[in-house]
């Protein structure tokens, strides 16, 4: 089993920055893609990051990109999404997620993803 814990989210004001962070326990991350998901209040759940198991080019959705960026420390076992520029649409429940296939291509669909986090809340004010 593996377990992940998100961390660093909270109240921010458009244009500032937050790092959120995702631990793993039970198992290592190395093999495996990670990826981040939001969810915003009264919507789906969709996709933000993700980040290959080898460290190779990372997939951003396009509402992000440029302000996002997603990292990995594979000897804390940990994913991380630094946050620059923040927008109120932003506001969301973020969610981290391990890629259910080993040594594979980076994905955004969810249903590829079969351990998630608890999630942690990210709301930005204008």
């Amino acid at each position: 089993q593996v377990q992940l814990v998100e961390s660093g989210g909270g109240l921010m004001q458009a244009g500032g920055s937050l790092r959120l962070s995702c631990e793993a326990s039970g198992r290592s991350l190395r093999s495996f893609n990670m990826g981040w998901f939001r969810q915003a209040p009264g919507l789906e759940r969709e996709f933000v990051a993700a980040i290959s198991w080898n460290l190779g080019n990372p997939y951003y959705a396009d509402s992000v990109k440029g302000r996002f960026t997603i990292n990995r420390d594979n000897a804390k076992n940990t994913v991380y999404l630094q946050m620059n520029s923040l927008k109120p649409e932003d506001t969301a429940v973020y969610y981290c997620a391990r890629d259910s296939k080993i040594f594979d291509s980076l994905s955004d669909s969810q249903g590829r993803y079969n351990y998630w986090g608890q999630g942690t809340q990210v709301t930005v004010s204008s």
